[in-house]
Order: C-alpha cells, then sequence, then structure tokens
C-alpha cells in the first residue's frame, strides 16, 4: 500500500496542462518520490556508530569528544574503501560542546579526509545528528558536493549544559521564558496535562529494556556498532588501562515493573512520575552516515543501503516539549501523501517515557513498529548523537527484516519536533 502510495505522488500533485506546479516544486516532488531511482537521488551507503557508554563512569569517561569523533571516522573511510579525497564536506551534529566546529575538522583530517574537504557543525538540540544528514543530504540534492558525512556525536561526560537566565525582555514573553525549564519539569508536563500516570511510564520502560536485552543478545546491534579502542582509568587508583568498546552500556538485563516502580522520583519538584528508571539514560557515544549522489554511488561501486527522501521541523509550546514527534511526522507524511499506517518501522527518542507513552497513543503507532530494539531509555541518550544513531539502527534493522518505509524522529529541547523519512534498498 505505502509504495503505491508513494508511486502516485506525482499524480497527484502535480494537475495536468500549464497550471500546474512551479519548477522548485516539482523538483520537490520529483526528489521526495521515493519510488522511483532516480540519478540524483541522495543515498545512504554506510551508517556506522561507536558503541553508547554511560556518562561519567562508562567506557569513555575518559575520552574526550574529538577522540571518539576521529575513531568513528577513521573506521568509516577504512569501512567505506572509498578515496578520502571524494569527501567534499563533513557536518558534525552535537550540543553541549562550544568548541564542535573545530573539533569536527580536527577529527576529519586526523582520520584521513584531506583539506580539500570542508567542514561544520550543527546543534539542533537532540535531533543534531538528524540535522547534520539533512544539511549534507541538501547540498547533495542542490549540486554543491557529490558525497559528504553526517556525524552526530556527544561526550555527555564533559559537555557542560548549563543554561544562564535570558535578558529581563525575553523573559515577558511566557513561552520564551519556558525554554528554561529543565527536561524533567517538561517531562513531568506532559505527564501531567496529557494524563500519562507513573505506571504507564514505568511499564513503557520495561518494555523498552526488554527489546533492548533481546536485541543485544541475538547479536542486533553488531553490523551498527564499530569497536573503539580507548584508555580508562581507575577512580580509585588512577591506574589507566586500554580497553575495546563493542557493546553498548546501557541495557539492564531483567529490568521488572517491579523493580523500576520502586525507584524514587528523579525531580520531586516538579512531579513524581519521572525517574532514572522511565527516562533517557545520560550517556557518550557517536554515529557517522556516509551519503552521496545515487550516481556517484553507482560509479564507486558503493552499496546502496537507502535512499534519504527529506526531513522537516515543527513546533510545539517548549514546556511541553517532548511531544514535538507529533507534530514533525505528520507534518512529514502529509508531504509524501503518506498516512501513520503506511510506515514500517518507526524510532522515536525515547527522552522521557512520558513523551514516547504521549506519541505511541497520540500518533496511533502499532507499538510493535515503535522501536523494535529498545530506545534511549535502555540504549541511552547522548544528545547530538541519537539523531544520527537512529538512522543506523533503523537502517540495521529494516535489512533484518526487509521493511521498507522508515520513519526517524525526535523531540527537541525549547519545543520542537524533526522527522525524517527513508526507503530501505536493502
Amino acid at each position: 500500500m505505502a509504495v503505491e502510495r508513494l508511486s502516485s505522488i506525482i499524480g497527484h500533485l502535480k494537475p495536468a496542462g500549464n497550471s500546474g506546479l512551479s519548477a522548485m516544486e516539482t523538483t520537490r516532488v520529483d526528489w521526495y518520490n521515493s519510488t522511483q531511482k532516480n540519478p540524483d537521488d541522495v543515498v545512504i551507503t554506510l551508517a556506522l556508530r561507536t558503541p553508547l557508554t554511560k556518562a561519567a563512569k562508562g567506557g569513555f569517561k575518559d575520552t574526550k569528544l574529538d577522540y571518539i569523533v576521529y575513531s568513528l571516522l577513521k573506521e568509516l573511510v577504512e569501512r567505506s574503501k572509498l578515496d578520502p579525497a571524494l569527501i567534499e564536506d563533513v557536518c558534525l551534529g552535537n550540543v553541549n560542546d562550544e568548541k564542535a566546529a573545530y573539533i569536527g575538522r580536527a577529527a576529519a583530517l586526523a582520520a584521513g579526509i584531506p583539506h580539500t574537504a570542508g567542514s561544520s557543525s550543527v546543534n539542533r538540540f537532540c535531533s543534531s545528528g538528524l540535522k547534520a544528514l539533512q544539511d549534507i543530504a541538501n547540498q547533495i540534492h542542490a549540486g554543491a558536493i557529490d558525497v559528504g558525512v553526517a556525524v552526530g556525536a556527544e561526550s555527555m561526560t564533559f559537555g557542560k549544559g548549563d543554561l544562564e537566565p535570558f535578558h529581563e525582555q525575553i523573559l515577558k514573553t511566557q513561552e520564551a521564558a519556558d525554554c528554561l525549564q529543565p527536561m524533567g519539569q517538561t517531562s513531568e508536563n506532559v505527564g501531567d496535562d496529557f494524563g500519562i500516570t507513573r505506571q504507564m511510564q514505568d511499564e513503557y520502560a520495561v518494555e523498552s529494556f526488554r527489546r533492548a536485552e533481546a536485541a543485544q543478545k541475538a547479536g542486533l546491534f553488531d553490523d551498527e556498532i564499530v569497536p573503539v579502542t580507548t584508555k580508562v582509568k581507575d577512580p580509585k587508583t588512577g591506574e589507566e588501562k586500554t580497553v575495546t568498546l563493542t557493546r553498548d552500556e546501557g541495557p539492564r538485563y531483567g529490568t521488572t515493573y517491579e523493580g523500576l516502580s520502586k525507584i524514587r522520583p528523579a525531580f520531586p519538584q516538579f512531579g513524581n512520575k519521572t525517574t532514572g528508571g522511565n527516562a533517557s539514560q545520560v550517556t557518550d557515544g557517536a554515529a557517522a552516515i556516509l551519503l552521496m549522489r545515487r550516481s556517484k554511488a553507482i560509479e564507486l561501486n558503493q552499496p546502496i543501503l537507502a535512499k534519504f527522501c527529506g526531513a522537516t521541523v515543527a513546533g510545539v509550546p517548549p514546556r511541553v516539549m517532548g511531544i514535538g514527534p507529533t507534530a514533525a511526522i505528520p507534518k512529514l507524511l502529509k508531504q509524501f501523501n503518506l498516512n501513520i499506517s503506511d510506515i514500517d518501522i518507526f524510532e522515536i527518542n525515547e527522552a522521557f517515557a512520558s513523551m514516547a507513552v504521549y506519541c505511541l497513543k497520540t500518533l496511533g503507532i502499532e507499538h510493535e513498529k515503535l522501536n523494535p530494539r529498545g530506545g534511549a531509555i535502555a540504549l541511552g541518550h547522548p544528545l547530538g548523537a541519537t539523531g544520527a544513531r537512529q538512522v543506523c539502527t533503523i537502517l540495521s534493522e529494516a535489512r533484518r527484516t526487509k521493511k521498507k518505509i522508515l520513519v526517524t524522529s525526535m523531540c527537541i529541547g525549547t519545543g520542537q519536533g524533526m522527522a525524517g523519512l527513508f526507503v530501505n534498498e536493502q
């Protein structure tokens, strides 16, 4: 049904005669027509990520962001077997490191990508990795480049997330002032405003842990994770040892509702429903995606994993920022004349169980289609990385299950949602 619907996009949107779409609109529709394989399509040829480790106490606790990004880019260059001189731009999505632009450039050079390639950084909060992918894809679509790399990366161990008060003139606007609300407070707002109870949140979290445990035990993450060798210091002795990180540290095997229900509220000053057991874990990690024009991928004999069709952003009230996907996903699907039922797999960031439950119910998504390997509650949520990490995970799951139409979406601090549409070609 979804394929037939996608194939009719142009027919629905392009009236007969000379009164049809403008040239720009026609180009947009052609680019988004996901069932057609056009030489100018933007395609993904490789998607890799590091293991996700516990911030401040996990495998990357003594590793700065620059080395994490460098290690991943070096592996991407080697695994792609691509002449790195063909890479024309690298975009790093990151939230909390003020030197992200420097880090992205230096890490790319050290990884073997020559100085002829450009580099930049973007910050759209939790969707920064997806925003980086969109920026590279837009450049390819516009003809500015043929090959580029999108990275999402975050060290929450070293990142500084402190907020300073806004100017008093800005604070006179309530929604502007709400942008300063802590994320835990916004989660409690979602629970209070929309009746998402503590029980509902804990039950959702248990399922996230169960799915992540099952996926990890079955080795389902293995094809998306690249091992990273780094150094870790013993917090008691200061002794440094070399370790190779190969798997996510977040999944807690055997998690039960009874166990989660005993955890104290994490933000008692705001409410009693959000806990350390039903919210995303604080995490370090990175993900990288190699994109190119389809004609270039064919010329270079690169495997085409998926077509990137497009992405969009939509705003919601900052005080309930977690509901962002319920605005972004319908907006995206409307552009493609698709329905929720047409989508085979969804990846939505589980910043908090409150927002995940709300999005699941409000959008009417079948739960088995949403985060089939678990989400950030179990795996962790390195802020700038998650938007790109979700792409790695959803493409891996699509290859395994032969699912076709894929959507990733993020809730974003300050009240936004972002969503992207992909078509599996494996």
